[in-house]
């Protein structure tokens, strides 16, 4: 059975992640302490025991996101079969490069630890928020955008995530004029995140930099199967090119329902969701009903049934 592989990002994570997993397999464990060794302090404990409030910080989540799927991915990877492509939400295409050999685990580690640090500094230097935008078409939403930024304030479409759902984000104050403005364009709500930026939009232009100073010292190879990028929703197929969209995924939109699409292009016999959460297989039923998506990660007894 040919096998797509969704790797969860930023805002799957939550306390107790990956505990089970890690008290039940050996390998997933091994995955953990090797983190905690690399970053020099203990994520496990930050993800198994809490508390929520340095969880969430998006310094802590995203490298937190991306060991637990690498943990559960060590404990699946001889019984899932051929993996035909990947992708992942945002912070996840790390974790897709990672299976896919694109990037070492460590390197993708430190480099996830700082991409979060430099989110979050551009959102002290620019702040800015998000909104999700449910039951408009994405023409629609775009337009909201257009309407809502002036001269001083931008708010763009940033996660294009399923059919009738788009996350807006830009400057407080035009992102609060387009959710006040949606239901009268069309939508069935309008909901304000809590995040700690503008995430995929022009405000994380400092974050970018910083972030390609990085990986230009990291060694990229070509991936062992395509992953597909948020940014072009095509596959990858070289290291440079893996590069330099995992810089520009940044500042550009996740283009997620049309990634899936792509994948699907493909021909998998079925999704898996590797990694915390159930977020990307709730998307997945809304792009791609057809074909089967499981999300693994959070029960040792489903990866036990596998």
């Amino acid at each position: 059975m040919t096998l797509a592989i969704l790797c969860p990002g930023q805002g799957a994570q939550h306390v107790t992640m990956g505990k089970a997993l890690a008290e039940r397999y050996p390998a997933a464990a091994a995955v953990f302490r090797q983190a905690d060794e690399i970053l020099g302090f203990p994520l496990s404990r930050l993800c198994w025991e809490g508390p929520e409030e340095e969880l969430i910080l998006t310094k802590n989540a995203q490298p937190a996101i991306l060991v637990h799927t690498i943990a559960v991915h060590a404990v699946l990877a001889a019984r899932l079969g051929p993996v035909a492509l990947a992708a992942g939400h945002s912070l996840g295409e790390f974790s897709a490069h990672v299976l896919a050999g694109t990037l070492t685990f460590e390197d993708a580690l430190v480099a996830v630890r700082l991409r979060g640090e430099l989110m979050y500094r551009a959102g002290l230097e620019r702040p800015g928020t998000m909104a999700a935008i449910l039951g408009m078409e994405d023409e629609q939403v775009e337009a909201l955008c257009r309407a809502a930024s002036d001269d001083v304030s931008v708010c763009v479409a940033a996660n294009y995530n399923a059919p009738g759902q788009v996350v807006i984000s830009g400057d407080v104050e035009a992102v609060r004029r387009a959710v006040e403005a949606a239901p009268a364009a069309g939508a069935r709500r309008a909901i304000p995140l809590v995040v700690s930026g503008a995430f995929h939009s022009p405000l994380m232009s400092a974050a970018e930099n910083g972030l390609r100073a990085h990986l230009l010292g990291t060694a990229f190879r070509d991936p062992k199967f395509p992953v597909v990028s948020n940014v072009s929703a095509r596959p990858i197929a070289s290291g440079p090119e893996a590069r330099d969209l995992l810089v520009r995924q940044l500042t550009a939109p996740v283009r997620w329902a049309e990634s899936v699409r792509t994948m699907l292009e493909r021909g998998p016999a079925a999704f898996a969701e590797l990694g915390p959460g159930t977020v990307l297989c709730g998307l997945h039923r809304r792009i791609a009903r057809a074909v089967p998506c499981q999300s693994l990660g959070d029960s040792p007894d489903a990866i036990a049934a596998l």
